[in-house]
């Protein structure tokens, strides 16, 4: 059988791990702080952001809430994020998207003050990831592209050498992910598909590995997944079942293909709870560099 690899129990693990850390923090003098700036009321977004304040109250991290009304200009956003800049108790923050039409989101996250930059996707951390392939970082890493390589790294999975295909190439994860798979220390060998590579099936069955990002429910299926090879899905999506109209989440890989493979991510309780875990890690580290 396909080994699971349980995202809930490790971040269960990160996060024992982190409240210690957060307990010497407090022991000098520091306590570390997440803000979170919500615009408008989508239930989705208030929703994550709840749950990121449910873990920070795990571990002992500040909370620090601000929200906006809907209809929110991108000046009153601004504001927002230059508090957050200024706020010596806010050791990282993030900015829920999507933001409200019309409010240039691009503009918004350049502003973020790159060292409080908890989601780890502001331009300066990018580039410090493209240019510092080797060595240790000082910079936020993308939390969803690091929650999947220290998942793998956690059930001893060793990327070295591999053949990784990546399906997607939004930045959250798919044009992110490769900076780090590519980076010395994991040194595998990637391939970014997307919907403009031909024969992307071809590619797929080719990997090793295969990190599905695109939001369409079993779009990989079992005929795509060559023997043994693993498999991590990050693709939400939801979809009604046709007989009890119940909405559930599927992930982009079929279940059956899990018959073919060494090691699966569950969906959920796979990439979800270890991109959460990223998160508060990137805040506890922030505070950690800033007492270097």
């Amino acid at each position: 059988m396909a080994l699971k690899l349980d995202g809930i129990a490790v971040a269960a693990a990160i996060k024992s791990d982190l409240k210690s850390r957060v307990s010497r923090l407090a022991a000098r003098g520091v306590q570390a702080g997440l803000g979170t700036l919500l615009v408008g009321d989508d239930p989705g977004s208030s929703r994550y952001v709840a749950g990121k304040h449910k873990d920070c109250a795990e571990v002992g991290i500040r909370s620090l809430r601000r929200t906006l009304p809907a209809d929110a200009d991108f000046e009153q956003i601004l504001s927002v994020v230059r508090d957050f800049n200024e706020d010596p108790a806010c050791t990282g923050f993030i900015v829920q998207l999507p933001l409200p039409r019309g409010v240039d989101a691009n503009a918004i996250i350049d502003s973020i003050d790159p060292a409080k930059d908890a989601d780890g996707m502001h331009p300066y951390n990018l580039g410090e990831l493209v240019l510092h392939p080797k060595g240790e970082l000082s910079t936020p890493l993308p939390c969803t592209p690091r929650g999947v390589i220290e998942l793998l790294k956690r059930y001893d999975i060793d990327l070295a050498g591999k053949r990784v295909c990546v399906l997607g190439r939004g930045i959250t994860i798919g044009r992110t992910i490769g900076l780090l798979l590519t980076r010395n220390e994991v040194n595998a060998t990637v391939t970014l598909c997307h919907t403009g590579t031909v024969d992307v099936h071809r590619h797929l069955r080719e990997a090793e590995v295969i990190i599905a990002a695109t939001g369409s429910a079993g779009i990989v299926t079992a005929d795509d997944v060559a023997p043994g090879a693993v498999l991590v899905d990050v693709g939400v999506s939801r979809v009604q079942d046709p007989e009890t109209g119940a909405w559930r989440i599927r992930g982009d890989i079929d279940p059956a293909a899990r018959e073919q493979a060494s090691a699966y991510t569950p969906n959920p309780g796979g990439v979800g709870p270890m991109t959460r875990a990223m998160l508060l890690s990137n805040v506890v580290e922030i505070a950690e560099r800033g007492l270097a």
